[in-house]
């Protein structure tokens, strides 16, 4: 984040030509063939007292997108929670900072109260597993598809009306045959109405929206959903046009739904909930994989993880509704990083590793290893998007306020995803918001590593079509300073297709910002990661310290068929990670780091060093392929964090929880004293002045203090952008991207 005014000199003056025109530009500027747009920011996988998280639905949008108290504020916000069923009362409100006339304080009961001891157990709707009404119980807990549409959803719209930020409803999905995915159905969520609709002065709030929609889904296809009821009255089927439905064995008639839910039978229950949000709300629906490493391989017999060939599965049903993955989880605070850890998940008789067996820089092995599943995906020419979630549930061992955490970071406090939405002149809403993540116009930064990005790439041709560096690296700084991406004929950025003819140039630049000033780490002391190779730098100041452009070749779709469409990533990860042991359906061996920049050959433009600008070539292009970046505020060779080359190393060496094997043991100290280290039962807010000593919370090895929980998170910080692709005229098509 300190800015570095160091430039090499043909880069100094690549850098003062650019910048005067670049301040000229104003935010949304489109051409006639875009939208005007900006890059926003939100988190779509977090959780409330509705289902297992700590909070109230208020509480957390409040701590999301606050730009006061919390000053991460984001600019959309999905709430999401687990489907299935929750016990507890997430509309009522911890205290009166978070207590509206709508919604307030009720005396003697918060948001952990029960739906027994709060609405009734009468009120509660639908069916036990066994077929009696939930209502006939004492202490009820109440089906995810009431909770959204009945209890979420109108506080979600009275909340966008009264705080004008769009706040909607998704959830993450409990899947049959998997673990976890986020998704939404966003149809008949805060119309436009509710810009002019007078707000209560008193309690309750009656939305003139709906999500029936996503309720429906709920009920329909999470796994832990067992009800049979078809939405107390509301006569919902979920038959899929086309498929078997009733005629299929594991129909049941009764409820109107398929009640198959582990194993291959449970993958194709799934596949079929993507084919009814593709068939029924086919622009305003996503489903995007969560944390999918974190419980291992695909379980035939069960309901783990996934493996490569589900993911194109989904993306063959339901491309404009399936198309990305969060590799980048949340629980980035944990004792095992995103809650990644060896011998996790025990199924077969067997014990087997997370994917990866850990994080690797706090990105998923899927996306974290270049030439690997994401590679795999994206040489194939799929629209498949790289996410990153907050997964919220709580502090760990500190309280709701405080800002240090051994468990998860609030939504925008650490990781978000810029998202381009092309909204024109109107407000942000869903549809907007969901179009954008669809595009792959997005990229994800923790830490505040980077919060603008400009990446483009332009055809040059000899004679008069030809582009000159300084051309296409003005676009970029353009987009950048903007806020917002570039429309011009011949050029391409992420989420887009460039289509040259055989033989072109493709001229390629990026620009990134760097913010100056400090991120929202609570803590002011030395990096301890850099502190191993002699670089000082304030864990809440940190310093982008190079950008990687990775390129792979794009060969086209593999066919259900074929040998190497499908294949599991192999167990033991961290220790043995020879890409050699991965089957030819999971991985892209053309995929490599093909430009490194850094302090040396960037620019930092004249009179905005925050932006760095960066520019190259890719001479007389013969194949279809692809680019995409990722950079880091670690040089290469930081012990126990990247490699010689700068690529992550397993977050193992940092993750203190006992699963790892004793393979890896904490090993990077945190060594720096302070006058400002509170205690762990004193609780620290945002407000107050930063912790500048290594905190108390961390694990202690022979007398030392050693990084793990927040501090492992805050030093070891990275940014992924989604591809640009390449087609090259009579070599293979990119047919997923536009």
């Amino acid at each position: 984040m300190m800015f570095n005014t160091k430039m090499t000199p043909v880069a100094s003056a690549v850098a003062m030509a650019i910048s005067a025109v670049a301040v000229s530009m104003a935010p949304g500027v489109a051409s006639a063939g875009k939208t005007a747009g900006t890059y926003v920011t939100g988190d779509f996988h977090n959780h409330t007292t509705c289902s297992d998280g700590s909070i109230s639905m208020q509480m957390l949008v409040k701590k999301s997108t606050d730009k006061v108290d919390t000053p991460w504020g984001l600019d959309w916000f999905v709430q999401a929670g687990h489907g299935g069923n929750g016990n507890r009362n997430c509309s009522l409100v911890e205290d009166e900072s978070v207590a509206t006339p709508a919604y307030p304080v009720v005396e003697g009961k918060g948001p952990t109260t029960t739906w027994a001891n709060s609405i009734g157990a009468a009120a509660v709707k639908g069916n036990a597993s066994n077929g009696t009404p939930l209502s006939s119980q004492s202490n009820p807990s109440m089906w995810r598809w009431q909770s959204i549409q009945e209890i979420s959803y109108p506080i979600a719209e009275y909340l966008t009306a009264l705080k004008g930020v769009p706040v909607f409803m998704g959830m993450e999905s409990v899947v049959s045959g998997h673990e976890h995915t986020s998704m939404s159905v966003i149809t008949g969520q805060l119309p436009a109405e509710i810009d002019h609709a007078g707000l209560p002065t008193g309690p309750g709030y009656t939305p003139l929206g709906n999500a029936a929609a996503l309720a429906q889904w709920s009920y329909c296809f999470d796994r832990n959903d067992s009800d049979n009821s078809r939405g107390a009255g509301q006569s919902w089927d979920c038959s899929v046009p086309g498929s078997l439905n009733a005629a299929d064995a594991n129909w049941n008639a009764t409820a109107a739904k398929l009640t198959n839910n582990s194993g291959e039978a449970g993958h194709l229950k799934t596949v079929e909930g993507v084919k009814w949000m593709a068939k029924y709300h086919p622009n305003a629906s996503y489903y995007v994989p969560a944390h999918l490493e974190r419980a291992g391989p695909f379980n035939p017999s069960g309901s783990n993880g996934f493996n490569i060939e589900h993911l194109r599965n989904f993306n063959n049903a339901a491309p404009r509704v399936a198309f990305g993955f969060e590799s980048q989880p949340g629980h980035g605070a944990s004792s095992d990083r995103g809650e990644y850890y060896p011998d996790r998940n025990n199924f077969g008789g067997k014990r087997w590793d997370s994917v990866g067996g850990t994080t690797w820089g706090g990105t998923g092995v899927y996306a974290a290893q270049i030439g690997g599943v994401w590679d795999a995906l994206l040489g194939e020419g799929r629209n498949w998007w790289f996410f990153a979630s907050s997964d919220w549930h709580n502090r760990g061992s500190f309280g709701t306020h405080d800002v240090r955490s051994t468990q998860d970071f609030y939504p925008g406090e650490y990781q978000r995803d810029f998202v381009m939405v092309r909204n024109g002149s109107d407000k942000v809403r869903p549809q907007a918001i969901v179009d954008g993540l669809r595009s792959g116009n997005s990229f994800a930064s923790s830490g505040q590593l980077i919060d603008r990005l400009g990446f483009v790439a332009c055809a040059s041709y000899k004679g008069l079509a030809a582009r000159t560096n300084a051309s296409v690296e003005r676009l970029a700084l353009n987009a950048a300073m903007a806020n917002t991406d570039t429309d011009v004929a011949g050029c391409a950025t992420m989420g887009e297709k460039l289509s040259v003819r055989p033989g072109a140039e493709i001229v390629v630049a990026i620009v990134v910002r760097d913010p100056s000033g400090t991120n929202y780490s609570p803590y002011s002391f030395p990096n301890p990661s850099l502190a191993q190779v002699g670089i000082t730098q304030p864990m809440n100041a940190p310093e982008l310290d190079h950008v990687d452009v990775i390129r792979g070749m794009v060969t086209g779709y593999k066919q259900p068929a074929s040998a190497d469409y499908a294949g599991a990533w192999p167990d033991d990860w961290v220790e043995n990670a020879d890409m050699a042991r991965v089957p030819a359906a999971a991985k892209n061996t053309t995929a490599a780091v093909i430009k490194t920049f850094n302090d040396g050959t960037w620019a930092s433009v004249a009179g905005n060093p925050e932006y760095k600008s960066m520019v190259f070539r890719i001479p007389a292009v013969a194949a279809s392929q692809y680019i995409r970046l990722r950079g880091s505020n670690l040089p290469a060779g930081v012990p126990y964090e990247t490699d010689d080359k700068g690529n992550p190393l397993a977050d193992v060496y940092t993750n203190a929880g006992s699963n790892n094997r004793a393979i890896a043991p904490l090993s990077i100290p945190c060594k720096a004293s302070g006058s400002n280290v509170p205690g762990n039962d004193v609780t620290h807010t945002a407000s107050m002045t930063k912790i500048d000593g290594c905190p108390n919370h961390l694990p202690v090895v022979n007398g030392q203090k050693m990084v793990a929980y927040d501090v492992a998170a805050w030093a070891d910080l990275w940014f992924y952008s989604n591809p640009i692709f390449i087609e090259v005229a009579n070599s293979t098509q990119v047919a997923g991207v536009k």
